[in-house]
């Protein structure tokens, strides 16, 4: 049975962050990071999540650093192939934000998750995330873009 249950979670979080426009990837069909982030801030984005970035270039301005209200950008990688995003809903410190998103922990809408900037050079480009089922940070570290702001380049 533990078996035949993977077997029907892994598509799930195969195309977690797909934000396909065909109705199976919108916000009422199933839970996907693109379609929540869209309907949850201010930017009107489609595709999957790690094409964001470069999709919002000349339409929303782009930031190293985070505001309430920007969506924070993962990479697409091995564990997130079509990437991911998240919504910041709180700017707590230089290295700490909280933010709501969808599908990280599989199926379900996270709010207020922590998220920490890990990188070096304290510019967002390697963080951790809350796993709420170890109640910590999980231990990968995962490679983002940066933030989309909710307004066009040059008008913060």
């Amino acid at each position: 049975m533990k078996g035949g249950r993977f077997c029907l979670v892994l598509p799930l979080l195969l195309s977690a962050c797909a934000g396909s426009g065909s109705g199976h990837g919108s916000w009422h069909g199933a839970v996907q990071c693109a379609p929540y982030a869209r309907a949850h801030s201010a930017i009107n984005l489609r595709g999957d999540a790690a094409t964001w970035w470069w999709q919002a270039r000349g339409q929303y301005a782009r930031a190293a650093s985070p505001r309430e209200g920007d969506v924070l950008v993962f990479r697409s990688s091995h564990r997130l192939p079509s990437g991911h995003v998240s919504v910041v809903r709180e700017v707590r410190s230089s290295r700490l934000v909280l933010v709501d998103h969808a599908n990280w922990e599989p199926g379900e809408v996270t709010r207020h998750a922590p998220v920490q900037d890990v990188s070096p050079s304290n510019d967002w480009t390697r963080v951790r995330v809350w796993w709420s089922p170890v109640h910590a940070f999980g231990k990968t570290v995962y490679s983002t873009y940066g933030f989309i702001e909710p307004y066009a380049p040059g008008n913060s």
